[in-house]
């Protein structure tokens, strides 16, 4: 098999010089472009920066920019502009760049059924907090409702859309989220969610006396989900307080971790710390507020009538009305 460089490398190609001379233009815009220059759009489109796609890819930046090059003279259409130095998606560049990393979602998911002699696989990304304190313990009755489908369950500690992960057959999204139009969201869950702290940390503070009590605390957050307590605060109908202090952990299970040991206050979500309420070791003064948003299941539009996936999203239905 060729190396990665050569297949991105700048050898003149007989057929291509041929292809241009011919007369006809219409036979011309039907004519596939070079595989290497897609691959090489992909990379860009979804990592934003050459030199991230050249890594990716294993090549040096030039030959990446070639390939675009070689991308943009085929369409005769420019599918990226230079904005403070950062390569952006034109409008048509990123209309392209959404079709191509559905096409090549497929041709990997196909390419790895076929190498595992048939047998449906799934590769579900999945927010690494909402794995551990949600999907994990049920892993095994999913798994055994869908019986012959794979599920590779792929945690992420930064959530992306799909549009962004081409190796994803489907998301797990939470909170707001608005799919694009080439992907389809199913929600499949509410949650609620609220601070939560020790009930030695709640007494010192005095939290029962109401949520201005709250300023004399340390707020905990994530990088993961950065917007928590603002939501929480707009969507309570509380006025926002001024923390005696913060800490922003990379992830919610870090924050969470860190309220469990006195540290501060976190806001949680319901489902992750539901056993803590129940066994006492956190409270939540306030209560919890429903988020209606919850979480949903985003998957291509145009897999919406897979049946690995239709079941997929049927279970997570019925599993997250027993039990949000």
């Amino acid at each position: 098999m060729p190396q990665m460089t050569q297949l991105l490398g700048c050898r003149p190609d007989r057929t291509e010089k041929k292809d241009k001379t011919l007369p006809s233009e219409s036979v011309s815009s039907r004519r596939l472009p070079p595989l290497n220059a897609l691959r090489a759009f992909d990379a860009v489109a979804r990592r934003g920066s050459i030199l991230k796609a050249a890594d990716e890819l294993g090549v040096v930046r030039g030959a990446v920019r070639q390939q675009l090059n070689v991308l943009e003279a085929h369409f005769g259409t420019a599918l990226f502009e230079r904005e403070n130095g950062r390569l952006v998606l034109t409008v048509k560049g990123r209309a392209f760049a959404d079709a191509v990393g559905v096409a090549f979602g497929i041709l990997t998911r196909a390419s790895a059924e076929l190498s595992i002699g048939g047998r449906r696989s799934i590769r579900l990304g999945v927010p690494s907090a909402f794995a551990v304190w949600w999907l994990m313990p049920r892993v095994a009755a999913l798994q055994a409702a869908l019986q012959d489908i794979d599920v590779d369950i792929v945690p992420m500690a930064v959530v992306e859309p799909l549009a962004k992960r081409p190796d994803l057959e489907a998301v797990v999204m939470g909170g707001e989220y608005r799919p694009t139009r080439d992907v389809t969201a199913i929600r499949f869950m509410e949650d609620e969610f609220g601070p939560v702290a020790t009930p030695d940390m709640a007494g010192r503070l005095g939290l029962a006396a109401g949520v201005p009590a709250l300023a004399g605390a340390v707020a905990l957050a994530s990088r993961s989900a950065p917007s928590l307590w603002s939501d929480w605060f707009a969507e309570s109908g509380h006025a926002p307080v001024r923390f005696a202090g913060s800490r922003d952990f990379e992830d919610l299970l870090l924050a969470i971790g860190a309220a469990r040991s006195g540290l501060g206050i976190a806001i949680a979500p319901r489902t992750a710390i539901g056993d803590d309420i129940d066994r006492g070791t956190l409270v939540a003064p306030y209560g919890f507020i429903r988020r209606p948003a919850g979480y949903s299941l985003s998957i291509r539009s145009s897999d919406i009538k897979d049946p690995a996936l239709v079941r997929l999203a049927d279970w997570l239905s019925k599993a997250g009305a027993v039990q949000p």
